[in-house]
This record gives structure tokens, C-alpha cells and sequence, in this order.
């Protein structure tokens, strides 16, 4: 009797008062969790998820405009841009500074003077990217924005640009911003960002041997490697189809300064609409 009470361990009064404090503390947290799961993003649920509510006046503007937005892709079908689109090149100027100078004065004597093209025409490719989220989407719109694999923000593609292809970027235009992007942006582009298509996968472009297995006996040897690449989609040669084919959509990063606000055209102070050469400055900044 004696050894069995010396074998028992007394636990102190203050220990198996914090226990007592800690279930409580537990079960009250227990419940606050169930009743508010905001709280806690891992218990999500049928009992326990956030109920999202929409506001009437966001359900609204939303449908407003879907609406519009349906006009606009439906006129634009049956009339075209008319003298939103200008069918001639459009030749601007601006002047450019060279980076990494240390004073006004220099910047002042090495700046010139260079012309560009401010729209695509001609171009017999270009780069687009899509830079509105889906609200107030037309179902249209994003059955075109699909077609060309344009189905995330900030997604970009290379395009052969002939008279179809202006056509539907002219009906989806508010969705995304295009341009003629230079050889060097167009090998930025895929050494930097580029990812292929193997057997259904994504693929990174880390060696040319997967190039090369991809593209090498469907091209006859004609493309097997980057240089190859870039130089079929800058000069959209005989295999363009095959090597845009492989490449797999450009997932780029949202611009260091924000897109304005304003819904307009490019050409009217916005963020949409035909760049021309101009989209080199803006793939820039989403590398």
C-alpha cells in the first residue's frame, strides 16, 4: 500500500488550472471558427464557407455592361472599326533617351529623334496580350479570347496578323492590347518566358534537345533549336504555324505602374487598342 502511494504523482493546483484554462480557450475558438470560418481559410466547406454577397449595384453595372459591351461586338461585326481603324500606316515620332546617363546634359545631347509605326498595318505578325479581367464579359468575347488561348490575365500570344485575325482582335479589342514587337523583344519573349508543348505538358525550353525532339522531324530539321524558333516567329517563315503551335501561352507579370483606370483606346490615353511598335515597351515591363 505504502510503495503504491509513493509510485503516484501529484500534478500541482496551477498546471491543472492552465489545462482547464487551455480546453476552455480551445472549445471557445473551436466554435468562433465554425461560426465565423472567415476566419480561418483552411475550414472551407459546404457548412462552414463565407457566404459572398453581391452587391444590387454590382450585379447592375455588371450587366450594364455585358450589355454594352454586346452592342459594341455586334456593330463592330456587322460594320466593321469604320473610322476607329485607320487602314493606312500610321507613322509617329517621339524622342528617346538612352538609360543609365548621369546628368540632364548628357540626356540632353545623346537624345533623338526616331520614327515609328503606330499601328500594325502590314505587320505580318504581332503580339497580344490580354489586360481586362472577365466582368461584363459577352459570351462571344470569350469564346474568341479562347480561340486564341487567351483565357487569363496578363496571357500573351504571338498571332500571324492578315486580314481574319484584325478582324476578331477588332471585336474583342477592349480585352487586350497588340503590336508588332520587335526580334530582339520576340527572343527576350522566349528565352525569358518561354515554355513548350510535350505530350500535353508544359514544358521549360531549358535545352534544345527538347526543341529539337518537338519540332525536329515535323519541321524536317528546318527548326531545332531557340535561334530557329525566334527566327520562324520574327519572320513568320513556312513553319510559323508549327513552332506557335508548340509554344505554350506567355504567362507574364502585371506592369510595375498600374494599367490607368480609363477604358480607352491606346491611341486616346488608355491601355487597349493597336500599340504598333510601341507594345516593346510594354512586354518590357511584364518580363
Amino acid at each position: 500500500m505504502a510503495s503504491s502511494k509513493e509510485e503516484l504523482q501529484l500534478v500541482p493546483e496551477t498546471i491543472l488550472k492552465r489545462r482547464h484554462d487551455m480546453d476552455d480557450m480551445k472549445a471557445q475558438r473551436a466554435a468562433q471558427q465554425i461560426m465565423n470560418p472567415r476566419g480561418n481559410r483552411k475550414i472551407f466547406n459546404q457548412k462552414t464557407k463565407a457566404i459572398k454577397v453581391h452587391k444590387p449595384e454590382t450585379i447592375l453595372s455588371i450587366a450594364r455592361s455585358r450589355r454594352n459591351h454586346a452592342i459594341r461586338y455586334r456593330r463592330v461585326l456587322k460594320k466593321g472599326m469604320q473610322t476607329r481603324a485607320s487602314n493606312k500606316v500610321i507613322q509617329e515620332k517621339k524622342v528617346v533617351v538612352p538609360e543609365g546617363l548621369a546628368s540632364a546634359e548628357e540626356e540632353a545631347e545623346l537624345q533623338k529623334e526616331v520614327t515609328y509605326a503606330a499601328n500594325s498595318i502590314g505587320a505580318n505578325m504581332v503580339f497580344v496580350i490580354r489586360i481586362r479581367e472577365p466582368h461584363g464579359m459577352p459570351q462571344k468575347v470569350k469564346k474568341v479570347l479562347s480561340e486564341f488561348k487567351l483565357k487569363n490575365v496578363n496571357a500573351g500570344v504571338f498571332l500571324r496578323y492578315d486580314e481574319s485575325t484584325r478582324k476578331k482582335l477588332h471585336l474583342i479589342e477592349p480585352w487586350v492590347t497588340y503590336g508588332i514587337p520587335s526580334r530582339s523583344m520576340v527572343n527576350d519573349l522566349i528565352r525569358r518566358r518561354g515554355y513548350g508543348k510535350l505530350e500535353g505538358k508544359r514544358v521549360p525550353l531549358s535545352d534544345n534537345t527538347i526543341i529539337e525532339k518537338a519540332l525536329g522531324e515535323e519541321t524536317d530539321g528546318a527548326v531545332i533549336c531557340v535561334d530557329d524558333m525566334v527566327h520562324e516567329i520574327s519572320s513568320v517563315g513556312k513553319e510559323f504555324k508549327k513552332v506557335n503551335n508548340f509554344l505554350w501561352t506567355f504567362l507574364l507579370s502585371a506592369p510595375k505602374s498600374k494599367f490607368q483606370k480609363q477604358k480607352l483606346n491606346f491611341k486616346d490615353g488608355g491601355d487597349y487598342g493597336d500599340r504598333g511598335e510601341e507594345i516593346d515597351d510594354l512586354i518590357r515591363q511584364m518580363l
